[in-house]
């Protein structure tokens, strides 16, 4: 059975596409088969891994309509061993499209069941936002990442967000875990970064992992290339940092 890893922060900018796109291509490089489903209709994951979001026949969201099988939209080989469920814009009309369907909580769930045995990890990238995509995401996953930038106000939302995901497990899927935190654009040298660290260890009762993303040129630059940071840059202190956070995503789900 696969692990099934929602990415997800109702902040934006936190850095879930980055770990979307480079926790994926990292534990891809482990051996493990891997499929990405990116539900945020920015479609920053899919252009990430070099797809062009805007000439998409078949996506997440005609999935969700029943226009098309998940079969028909998954692109294979985006990086080696990661397949890809792409998205665009049309994603935006998904919250009105859903209003009415009684299954609106568990579309995404109902199509991964007949999949979910081909993949190793599947890695969920959640939009901005508490909205119905995100519902679908945490009732597909069988648990949670939350990227936390090193700002000031890291922990600002992420209250809420744990008060979702337990309701969420009461009342839709109760076999939902936090797998836990990830830093974000850490940068050693600030004292910022370094107190930000030490006061959601103190706030968050929650596994922290003890892989530390960087702030990194190389990181940032990797999208506009459609490559993730292991094919970009593999020497790189951002591909060198998933590979890490990938081991103990691994070694975590090991347990």
């Amino acid at each position: 059975m696969s692990k099934i890893i929602a990415i997800t922060n109702q902040k934006g900018g936190v850095g879930k596409t980055t770990t979307s796109i480079n926790l994926s291509s990292a534990i891809a490089e482990t051996g493990k088969k891997v499929l990405v489903i990116d539900m945020d209709p920015q479609g920053n994951t899919t252009s990430g891994f070099g797809v062009n979001k805007n000439e998409l026949e078949n996506t997440v969201y005609e999935l969700i309509l029943g226009e098309c099988s998940l079969g028909e939209a998954i692109i294979k080989n985006v990086a080696t061993n990661v397949s890809l469920l792409p998205s665009n814009v049309n994603l935006a009309g998904a919250e009105v499209d859903l209003l009415d369907r009684d299954d609106k909580s568990f579309i995404l769930k109902k199509e991964m069941d007949y999949v979910a045995d081909e993949y190793d990890y599947v890695i969920i990238d959640c939009p901005p936002s508490l909205n119905m995509l995100t519902i679908n995401a945490m009732t597909t996953a069988t648990s949670v990442i939350v990227p936390i930038q090193c700002e000031y106000y890291a922990l600002e939302g992420v209250s809420q967000l744990i008060h979702t995901i337990n309701l969420v497990r009461e009342r839709l899927n109760p076999e939902l875990t936090i797998d836990g935190v990830v830093f974000t654009m850490y940068d050693g040298r600030t004292n910022l970064s370094q107190q930000v660290v030490e006061n959601v260890k103190e706030n968050l009762n929650h596994h922290i992992y003890n892989t530390m993303i960087p702030r990194n040129i190389r990181l940032a630059e990797a999208p506009s290339f459609g490559q993730p940071i292991t094919v970009y840059d593999p020497k790189s202190a951002g591909a060198e940092a998933y590979r890490e956070l990938a081991k103990e995503v691994i070694a975590h789900n090991a347990r």
